[in-house]
């Protein structure tokens, strides 16, 4: 008998009836010669440091820094997840080979490598490798299922991942609780939360201490479109004045007038960042709730694995293309079929290829996130709108680019000669000033982009946009006449706060912030953390009552501050130390570097860390909520979220667990969750 062992109930009974196991039993399915369970995301754990010995249970400094000798694994202590292991033991220990069907990924792997541990299986392993989860990719997973050996460069990468978490969390969790947490809250350090909470701690200080400085911006209306001098800003009152006198009451004349056709090439399809940017900054969506939705979408087919930083197609993906497209044609949400418009002049003929979407070279595991080509039906408000801009991203690769013209219109003001000017010189003083426009000519690709911000959520790259778009009049070069002048006092600005796609875009591209040039190369591909872990770790940052919403920023808090001032060792709160340990991951699982190593030298960096805080004197302490502080934040969470409407499916209501609020149809397959935050 084969085993088949998933990630959770949905999938499992997905692969079951496409392999023919379709006989219920409790806790798996059988037929066929297969035997298919499953397990509900993690089952076992890393042990925690009581398991290894009685000294470890109780916090205290002297038995710091923990290292295990050898570290093991444990079921999580649960009912439903103690029986359900019981009956993957049990098929285990009887099966003649097994599948790992886990999801493809480093996570996914570690999951259902260390159940297999746990059960002692000693049978032969083979692994389920799929981008998506239609039937076609099943079957085709299972009609070439991989030997599990290859993927073990994978597993000791998450293995060493969780084990390096485990060392500088604990310890250094245990370590500043201790020294600077009053005995009254945890403060919790990790290699990912702490340099995340530093970006945002360090943008509201930049803006706090931001002093702002006037300046002064001479403009112009001439036929109903302001002229901008080229000049720029003027610092001072004085001088800015001196040039608007220079030009009232003279004519204003064009001088030139410069057409430019240009073309604009279709972005690139989505990774799991740029869509959860995309999603925030169009819909409010938070990273956590995109990843649940893009989830959502991958489990019911409809679109490909979601958890990937990748935003390229292999090669062998382009024949399938017109299938998908067909999907999407044939696709309809309240009777109106959105995409068949934009098909319609690709269809039937050979489909634009290049290498922006198109290059095997950059896709590792998986490729970039796009629509299966299985008509989508039942979707939430929420999953149509992930999967709308999912689709039109896809659809915009094969159309046109879009062509435009930017006109740029120079004109000037002839204005007196200065007065230290040469008597006879006959020299006058002229301001330049400037405008561009952008005409589209042929929309190409645009005619997928569909514009859903309220202009209250616009960014500044959206109204800058949106200026750079604007149609001018036309001008032609000599032609003059009267205008009207302005001064306009302005002030300098702070960087704005972080949001959620401005904080996910600066995790993404944290390399900017490394110094060492060489690190700072190796960070373009990792940034902090992976694409699958930053939307949980922004949402530590608030379960920790480190950082708050205001709106649409994110603001830290008094807690979040002090703890990234009190934390002397710069490489604990910098990109550099996930950036190192990113780039050693990936090379450990390209089998360039090894695992044993990374661990042993953390071990070293933690003992360091360590001693550096004990020989910390000082008397500093961390501002920590009290209980009535704490209850308050919680009980306004619970009084919003709770009995509301699910926003991931839209059919449960949320309902209010163990650790988090999620939705009363999780039995069904419905992720959605938010913290008690």
């Amino acid at each position: 008998m084969t085993v088949c062992i998933a990630e959770k109930p949905s999938v499992a009974r997905d692969i079951a009836r496409i392999i023919g196991a379709t006989a219920s039993h409790d806790g798996y399915m059988e037929g066929n010669g297969y035997q298919v369970t499953w397990t509900f995301g993690h089952l076992c754990t890393l042990k925690e440091p009581g398991d290894y010995t009685p000294a470890w249970k109780s916090w205290a400094l002297t038995q710091l820094p923990m290292v295990p000798q050898r570290f093991g694994i444990k079921l999580i202590p649960d009912r439903g997840i103690e029986k359900q292991f019981a009956i993957i033991e049990r098929l285990m220990q009887a099966a003649d080979a097994i599948v790992n069907c886990g999801d493809a990924g480093q996570e996914g792997e570690l999951i259902q490598r260390w159940v297999m541990q746990k059960a002692q299986a000693k049978c032969p392993v083979k692994r389920l490798w799929i981008s998506s989860m239609t039937d076609e990719a099943i079957r085709e997973g299972f009609a070439n299922l991989k030997d599990q050996q290859d993927y073990q460069p994978l597993y000791l990468a998450g293995l060493s991942r969780a084990i390096g978490d485990w060392l500088l969390g604990m310890n250094a969790t245990r370590l500043y609780t201790l020294k600077y947490g009053q005995n009254r809250q945890v403060l919790s350090i990790g290699r990912v939360q702490t340099p995340t909470l530093a970006l945002i701690v360090n943008r509201q200080k930049e803006i706090e201490n931001f002093k702002p400085e006037p300046y002064w911006v001479l403009a112009t209306v001439y036929r109903d479109t302001t002229f901008t001098a080229t000049k720029g800003k003027f610092t001072s009152k004085e001088e800015g004045e001196e040039a608007f006198a220079t030009i009232e009451g003279k004519p204003f004349t064009v001088t030139k007038v410069e057409k430019k056709e240009g073309k604009e090439q279709p972005p690139q399809l989505y990774d799991l960042t740029s869509l959860q940017v995309d999603c925030n900054r169009k819909f409010g969506y938070s990273a956590e709730m995109t990843l649940n939705l893009i989830q959502s979408l991958y489990e019911k087919k409809f679109t490909t694995y979601p958890r990937v930083d990748t935003q390229y197609l292999s090669d062998d993906i382009y024949p399938k293309c017109p299938q998908t497209l067909n999907g999407l044609y044939q696709t309809k949400f309240g009777g109106i079929a959105p995409y068949a418009e934009f098909i319609k002049p690709i269809g039937g003929k050979p489909l634009k290829k290049t290498k922006r979407v198109f290059d095997t070279s950059k896709v590792t595991d998986h490729h970039a996130i796009i629509p299966t080509g299985i008509i989508p039906q039942n979707l939430s408000d929420a999953e149509q709108k992930v999967f709308d801009l999912v689709a039109r991203r896809f659809i915009g690769v094969f159309l046109p680019d879009c062509k435009f013209s930017t006109t740029t219109v120079l004109g000037e003001v002839q204005g007196d000669a200065p007065a230290d000017a040469s008597v006879g010189s006959g020299s006058t003083a002229a301001i330049e000033l400037k405008v561009t426009g952008k005409e589209i000519l042929e929309p190409g690709w645009r005619i997928v982009r569909e514009d859903v911000r309220s202009k209250k959520d616009e960014s500044d790259e959206d109204k800058k946009e949106d200026d750079e778009e604007r149609t001018l009049p036309t001008f032609v070069k000599g032609e003059s006449g009267d205008h009207k002048p302005t001064l306009t006092e302005k002030w300098t600005t702070p960087p704005p706060y972080y949001n959620e796609a401005s904080l996910l875009r600066a995790m993404e591209t944290a390399g900017k912030f490394v110094e060492d040039e060489t690190l700072r190369a190796a960070m373009k591909e990792n940034g902090i953390g992976r694409p699958s872990s930053r939307a949980g770790i922004i949402e530590t940052l608030f379960k920790r009552h480190y950082i708050k919403r205001d709106r649409k920023r994110l603001i830290a808090t008094p807690t979040g501050i002090e703890l990234i001032d009190l934390i002397r060792e710069e490489l604990l709160k910098s990109c550099e130390l996930t950036g190192i340990w990113e780039k050693k991951l990936r090379d450990i699982e390209h089998q360039k570097y090894d695992a044993t190593q990374f661990i042993e030298e953390l071990k070293a960096q933690v003992a360091e860390i360590v001693n550096e805080v004990m020989s910390d004197s000082s008397n500093r302490r961390v501002t920590v909520l009290t209980d009535a502080e704490l209850k308050k934040v919680k009980s306004k969470t619970k009084k919003i979220a709770e009995g509301q409407p699910c926003p991931l499916c839209g059919q449960g209501r949320i309902i209010k667990g163990k650790t988090a609020y999620g939705c009363s149809r999780w039995k069904e397959g419905c992720t959605y969750r938010a913290p008690f935050t």
